[in-house]
């Protein structure tokens, strides 16, 4: 999974082609780090049909306001450079795949 932040999420998010999975976290979050794992493993099974991102918070306050995240982890997926769906707080491997294949209906 890759990193975005500032310099980068326009053009790795917004003008993406795949549906974006936008994961923000925090180094601090306990619920983040239990999730990653997961997050990983789901996302592999999504290769070539979306892309999984993962954005600090902390170092990327400006995006986290503008998107309006309220607690970590939060999932935002975007497609064509919209936010679609949102998930608050730690996600299980079903519930992310559910996200994930709803992100490419």
């Amino acid at each position: 999974m890759n990193k975005v932040d500032m310099a980068s999420f326009e053009q790795e998010v917004l003008k993406s082609e795949l549906p974006v999975v936008v994961d923000f976290y925090a180094d601090w979050c306990g619920p983040c780090k239990r999730m990653e794992p997961v997050l990983e493993k789901v996302s592999h099974a999504f290769d070539g049909k979306v892309k999984v991102v993962k954005l600090n918070s902390d170092e990327n306050q400006d995006l986290s306001q503008k998107y309006q995240v309220r607690g970590l982890p939060t999932l935002i997926v975007f497609r064509g450079g919209q936010e679609v769906d949102r998930k608050l707080g730690g996600q299980n491997e079903q519930d992310l795949h559910k996200l994930m294949t709803a992100a490419t209906a």
